[in-house]
């Protein structure tokens, strides 16, 4: 059988690889870092027994995708669920609303009998109706005011989707996208023994033991149409692959790839993204009692989710320390990307204090910042009209990236399966 490439070691390139090569195929796998995982990869100060990753990340017990490979691998019995809290801002206090019972207090304490209801109801459409196309069609923004209400909408919906997007993108974002949150998300949260860098080191290992080839730390920086194939440009040198798969950023195939017709590289340049900046504190004291806060970014509250790590996984883990996250997801211009880790620290600080009055900056050990320009789709109104299918223009090429995994949102789960669908595509395209 032909040698086939997979370009880029996160969720998706490694799920691929995975089926590629027990499918009996040749594979190289490329990754321009030094350690597979992507955005999901982690790393581990030297007090503590786990890894944590840099962007924040978990999985809900509804992530069949990634559970299903977890077990095909044989390694279910590594993965632990817990049950952290997630809480939201609401007139100067938290108030927890993953659950229903939490939602409904919380409704009962601060709105009218009208206002319960319909959140109720328009929580239970969202949660079971499987009809999100026609979701769509409109902006999240207009559904949730009229069928939630003004004001559940400016309590709840509004600060998200705001926070997460920016006031400029509330007109576009549509309703599937919220849809996909509601519907497929669970409270009980999980991760693997040991942390995700611990499950990708082993994934990549396996991957080895199979026959596949990893090249870290070697970035493909051209790709070119070829007979019976494509020819990939890295440090390696040129070679020729029968197919390969690309599972970056729209944007950057488009860079390395000449070949591609440019109404085509129109169409991902349409794809619009934010990037992500995340600074990670590690704490002598516990600042909550929450996993996860769901912030109103505003002055008061400059980025968008304090993550409190370690009320999900212990912080004896980590060597005591009480890991925080402070996330925010930003145009890739916007001034974070340019501001260095201390005057971040500055800025974010004082949500601390706000979070828990007895803060002090003596309780900070240490920081870590990572940022990435590449982080999260923003699933405009009809949407899956623009998602470019796996297959590219250019033959034995294909594209797997976080902007096809709509409606669904980013995480690892959904790369699997995305990764898997390439790697099936690819089989059946070399095979006829």
């Amino acid at each position: 059988m032909p040698r086939v490439a997979v370009i880029g070691a996160g969720p998706t390139g490694l799920a691929a690889a995975w089926d590629l090569v027990r499918s009996g195929h040749d594979v190289v796998l490329f990754d321009e870092s030094a350690q597979v995982g992507g955005l999901a990869s982690g790393f581990r100060d030297p007090n503590w027994e786990w890894s944590v990753e840099r962007y924040y990340h978990h999985w809900f017990a509804s992530d069949r995708h990634i559970l299903r490979l977890i077990h095909e691998l044989g390694w279910s019995r590594d993965v632990r669920f817990f049950r952290p809290y997630t809480v939201v801002y609401h007139d100067g206090s938290f108030y927890p609303l993953d659950s229903y019972v939490q939602a409904l207090g919380f409704t009962w304490r601060h709105y009218s009998a009208t206002d319960i209801v319909r959140f109720g109801l328009v929580g239970s459409y969202l949660r079971f109706s499987p009809f999100w196309k026609r979701l769509e069609r409109v902006a999240a923004d207009a559904w949730m005011r009229r069928w939630a209400g003004e004001r559940m909408y400016r309590a709840i919906w509004r600060p998200l989707l705001a926070g997460k997007f920016g006031e400029e993108n509330l007109a576009t974002v549509n309703m599937a996208w919220l849809w996909a949150r509601i519907h497929s998300r669970t409270t009980r949260l999980g991760t693997f023994v040991g942390g995700f860098q611990v499950f990708f080191d082993r994934f990549a290992e396996r991957l080895r033991g199979l026959g596949c080839e990893l090249r870290l730390g070697c970035q493909v920086e051209r790709i070119a149409a070829a007979a019976g194939g494509v020819q990939l440009r890295s440090p390696a040198g040129s070679e020729r692959f029968g197919a390969a798969v690309f599972t970056g950023s729209p944007a950057a195939l488009a860079a390395h790839t000449e070949a591609l017709p440019d109404t085509y590289k129109q169409g991902l340049a349409k794809l619009r993204t934010l990037g992500a900046v995340v600074l990670l504190v590690a704490l002598r004291q516990r600042l909550t009692d929450a996993y996860w806060h769901n912030l109103p970014k505003s002055e008061e509250f400059p980025f968008l989710a304090l993550v409190e790590h370690t009320n999900f996984v212990p912080p004896e883990h980590f060597g005591g320390d009480h890991l925080v996250y402070c996330g925010d997801y930003v145009p890739p211009d916007h001034e974070y990307f340019a501001l260095s880790e201390g005057q971040l620290l500055g800025r974010f600080l004082p949500t601390f204090r706000r979070l828990n009055p007895a803060f002090d900056r003596s309780w900070v050990r240490r920081t870590w910042l990572w940022r990435t320009p590449y982080a999260q789709p923003i699933p405009e109104l009809n949407h899956s009209r623009h998602i470019p299918p796996l297959a590219t223009p250019v033959p034995g090429l294909y594209l797997a990236s976080m902007s096809q995994v709509y409606p669904w949102d980013r995480g690892t789960n959904f790369a699997v399966a995305l990764g898997r669908r390439a790697a099936a595509l690819m089989i059946k395209g070399i095979t006829h």
